[in-house]
């Protein structure tokens, strides 16, 4: 019992001391002015972090979240070495003297309401689940920091590079993007868009789903559609999860089967790095269609 006591009055005392630190931080710093366009700025989201590093310099950025440099996930890994990575905690935000802090809506949202109330200035951005999202989310960054034009600039260059890739013609082959688990891409997700914008129609809308979301392998072999899509690369993930796309089955049916893989760093995220999938989508649509022509 007395232990006990100890050790809450020990807790509670720890906990004293480091909320003490943090505002002990948060006092200390800097604060820029409000009318100027923050100088130091954090992002916590993998998601923010692939659009603040197109939309601001490297010197303005103080803090990306770890997951930024992790080419598992990240379509902009190769770009932010010697960056400072950070786990998402309050006090490396405050150690990192940030005058902005930007994030993605349901990431951290402890870290994000403890530094709201210690002053900083915090800015969440929704989770982009289309195109249009997308511009959304890059305006209200741009907003954020204080460089509209560059967020208009780089909307114009998403709409120029999309454009391009839109489909000219009503042939709309069969596809279906098989994940870990699974799990398949179905209405209202980016990947489902982005197979829509070329002229694939997504065959998830016509099955019927499992629990979650899920194509049963036997159903995906019994009626194939006319490109595989595999979102998830099968040798990316260790665990049992991804059994689903080793399974001899499904190799013997992609043995034959037109197929392609998009990379998880291209469609995790809504920002201009779904691109990269809208690319492949488009160059598998037209192969497609150049064989059924010869």
């Amino acid at each position: 019992m007395r232990e006990n006591l100890v050790c809450t009055r020990w807790s509670i005392a720890a906990f004293a001391c480091l909320a003490a630190a943090l505002l002990l931080l948060g006092g200390a710093s800097a604060h820029a002015d409000p009318a100027s366009p923050p100088r130091r700025i954090v992002s916590l989201n993998l998601c923010t972090d692939q659009i603040l590093v197109d939309l601001v310099s490297r010197d303005r950025i103080a803090g990306l979240s770890f997951l930024a440099a992790d080419p598992s996930v990240s379509a902009v890994a190769g770009r932010v070495g010697g960056i400072p990575t950070l786990r998402g905690e309050a006090e490396e935000v405050l150690a990192a003297n940030a005058d902005l802090v930007v994030s993605a809506a349901y990431s951290t949202p402890a870290t994000l309401a403890l530094l709201r109330r210690l002053g900083r200035r915090v800015v969440v951005a929704p989770l982009a689940s289309s195109f249009a999202d997308i511009r959304s989310v890059i305006r209200i960054l741009a907003e954020a920091v204080g460089d509209q034009p560059r967020g208009t600039a780089m909307i114009a260059d998403f709409d120029r590079r999309l454009q391009a890739l839109e489909a000219r013609d009503d042939r709309r082959p069969t596809a279906v993007a098989l994940q870990v688990g699974s799990l398949v891409s179905s209405g209202g997700s980016l990947v489902d868009e982005a197979m829509a914008w070329v002229g694939l129609d997504n065959d998830a809308g016509r099955r019927r789903l499992g629990r979650g979301g899920r194509l049963p392998l036997e159903a995906l072999i019994a009626a194939p559609p006319d490109l595989v899509v595999l979102a998830n690369d099968p040798d990316e993930f260790r665990t049992a999860t991804a059994d689903n796309l080793r399974h001899p089955a499904l190799k013997a049916l992609l043995a034959g089967k037109p197929h392609i893989s998009l990379p998880l760093p291209s469609w995790l995220c809504g920002s201009p790095s779904i691109l990269t999938a809208v690319e492949r989508l488009a160059a598998a649509r037209a192969e497609l269609l150049a064989r059924g022509e010869r």
